[in-house]
């Protein structure tokens, strides 16, 4: 696949852009730090350095919505929703002028959890062991698997991979994994019944897990999105069961073509959202998961 099939896919992310350096949401076509991150991730990926000064313009125009905790929220009126941080730790990475608001975002990691409460045992609503200390997505919520994984692979990508906060981290998500294999946003029963998995969620969880705990921990999971993906086409499901699966060097030769399908779906149901044509271009290069695409990944102009 050659330089110009990408064309205008990047060219439709770059007139996003405002002048101050943020990106819009393609239907109200207001400013999104999510799409921003997103944008820079995807523009750092690629080969040219012609969007050189576009990307730390972006980042620098999500510098301006760090919290004085450290954290990035959503949106001004809503401060307590603070799950973009992880994402901008992405978006920030490897820029020594914004090092300072990189670190900042991860002491807000290493300080802050979800709320959590001491296990009951015998006729518990939920299975899952809530005394273990995760992320949420909003401050002083509950933790849940998304947040956590993303805040894991944020922590570990500077240097933290051994801190109590990732170890603890790994324990929910270990905890939080469903007995038949995957996960979903958090729960694993429910009055005793057990809950259904996301392939979305799944794939996160285990990006966050590759390396730090063996195969046949995981087997089951993996064996649910090998299962699950070669019936779904939608980019966000689609890309992160992917970047699961090349996490652990078991993304079939298949997956190239189900990508494919995927971009191409737009012409029948319409263009993507911003934050997802990333992702989904971003997981269509040649990488090792997700770590990959966030730290040192492979330019998508080099796919033959």
């Amino acid at each position: 696949m050659n330089k110009y099939y990408w064309d205008p896919y990047i060219t439709r992310i770059l007139a996003l852009k405002l002048e101050d350096g943020g990106f819009v949401n393609h239907c109200i076509r207001k400013y999104r730090p999510d799409v921003t991150a997103w944008a820079i991730l995807l523009l750092n990926s690629l080969s040219s350095t012609s969007h050189t000064t576009v990307i730390q313009q972006a980042r620098t125009r999500l510098a301006q919505d760090q919290q004085p905790d450290g954290s990035i929220s959503i949106s001004p009126d809503q401060p307590q929703a603070i799950w973009p941080t992880p994402l901008s730790i992405f978006a920030w990475h490897g820029s020594s002028s914004h090092r300072q608001y990189e670190e900042q975002a991860i002491q807000f990691l290493l300080e802050h959890t979800g709320l959590h409460m001491e296990k009951k045992d015998g006729n518990a609503v939920v299975g899952h062991d809530t005394s273990i200390p995760g992320w949420p997505w909003i401050m002083h919520t509950h933790s849940w698997v998304q947040p956590t994984a993303m805040s894991m692979i944020a922590l570990s990508m500077n240097g933290h991979d051994t801190h109590e906060r990732v170890l603890q981290g790994e324990q929910m998500l270990l905890d939080r994994q469903l007995p038949q294999g995957g996960w979903n946003y958090g729960n694993t029963t429910i009055l005793g019944q057990e809950l259904q998995p996301f392939p979305e969620s799944t794939g996160i969880a285990l990006s966050a897990l590759s390396g730090r705990v063996p195969q046949t921990t995981v087997q089951q999971s993996l064996n649910y999105l090998l299962e699950e993906l070669p019936r779904l086409r939608t980019p966000i499901s689609l890309c992160w069961g992917v970047l699961g699966l090349q996490a652990w060097n078991m993304a079939p030769l298949s997956t190239e073509n189900w990508l494919r399908d995927c971009l191409k779906n737009e012409s029948r149901y319409g263009e993507y959202d911003p934050a997802s044509l990333c992702l989904l271009l971003g997981t269509m290069m040649p990488h090792g998961g997700i770590k990959s695409l966030m730290v040192s990944p492979e330019s998508i102009y080099s796919i033959a």
